[in-house]
């Protein structure tokens, strides 16, 4: 059996600001992690995951290949960390007004083993706290240089 973390959000920035933050590796590391993302089918990348050693974790790197690229509307890769292989992340932009819905998966969580019950409950709490900063930083993106 498999579970899916599925989000939305509602960003009152353009489609093509949201894609940015997405797809730019400086921007997508300033919600999410370092990384060295470029938006085209088949790059594999990394993020790098830092340690945060108040809760005995000591970082990881997750392995990631992009599996689709339609700017600016859809961005899934894989995702492999630990454990946890081949899993799939996807953002889908649907333009909402001057706005843009952002239609969040991350799917293939496979259950049944012990340990990736506990690894669902963090990738979902990671991810609540990651998409939770990325409005600020396409605000910010909107906001022009500083």
């Amino acid at each position: 059996m498999t579970k899916t973390i599925q989000r939305e959000i509602l960003i009152p920035q353009p489609r093509e600001q949201v894609w940015l933050a997405l797809t730019n590796s400086v921007t997508l590391a300033e919600w999410m992690f370092p990384n060295d993302i470029e938006p085209r089918v088949g790059h594999h990348f990394t993020f790098r995951v830092p340690a945060n050693p108040k809760v005995n974790f000591d970082g990881l790197i997750v392995n990631c290949e992009v599996l689709e690229c339609d700017p600016p509307s859809r961005l899934a890769f894989s995702w492999s960390a630990g454990g946890l292989v081949d899993t799939r992340v996807s953002f889908r932009l649907e333009s909402d007004g001057t706005g843009t819905r952002v239609l969040f998966e991350h799917s293939g969580f496979d259950i049944s083993q012990t340990w990736s019950e506990q690894a669902f409950r963090g990738a979902e709490y990671g991810w609540a706290k990651m998409l939770g900063q990325l409005p600020a930083v396409v605000a910010g993106l909107a906001a022009g240089p500083k």
